[in-house]
């Protein structure tokens, strides 16, 4: 990124703002993505263990494949998930509060006596694998922050800082050098009107 400047003092001062603006953002900037860095493992933790959870618990019912041949296949359904928000370093992310179940009415007596504890499984299991896509939801749009973030970390830290430091120096060594030359040429003129002076 080529940093626009001109020499002189007001250009000089501009660029300075803009440079401490960066170089006190930067130390907020790298929190923020050890923060969501941080966060994004613990999610990706969270989700890893409510993965296996969730297969864990579908094999410890294995031995009732035969039974859920018997279970009505529409008798439970996901009615509603109430959502919150929280920030998690200045990113808005989707929290679960509740899952909500449809379950149909059913005989408690035309049915099998396990029927009841089924409707409670599937609602178990139901929960455990939504919470697992808001972990990965969670994940994902933390993880995308951190990547932003961690741009605009490398964009001051490795091109605008350096670049604003550039154009600082350039524009000093530029308007001390017109200063000199300055100088030079009023001591030249005095000189020559001090020698026309002496000559007379």
């Amino acid at each position: 990124m080529a940093i626009k400047y001109q020499f002189n003092k007001t250009s000089l001062n501009d660029i300075n703002k803009q440079l401490k603006i960066r170089v006190r953002a930067l130390p907020t900037l790298k929190n923020k993505e050890s923060a969501l860095r941080m966060e994004v493992k613990r999610a990706k933790t969270k989700a890893q263990e409510l993965d296996e959870a969730l297969t864990n618990r579908i094999a410890a019912y294995d031995y009732m494949v035969g039974m859920w041949g018997e279970f009505e296949r529409n008798l439970v359904a996901v009615e509603n998930v109430a959502l919150g928000h929280v920030k998690i370093a200045g990113v808005s992310i989707p929290v679960l509060q509740e899952v909500y179940f449809k379950v149909k009415d059913y005989s408690v007596f035309a049915r099998p006596f396990w029927y009841a504890d089924g409707v409670k499984i599937l609602k178990e299991l139901a929960s455990m694998g939504i919470e697992r896509e808001f972990y990965m939801e969670k994940m994902r749009l933390l993880d995308y922050a951190r990547k932003k973030t961690t741009q605009k970390v490398n964009l001051y830290e490795k091109v605008q800082i350096p670049g604003y430091e550039e154009a600082v120096r350039k524009i000093k060594r530029f308007l001390e050098d017109e200063e000199n030359l300055s100088k030079s040429s009023m001591k030249i003129v005095k000189s020559r009107s001090e020698a026309e002076e002496v000559e007379p």
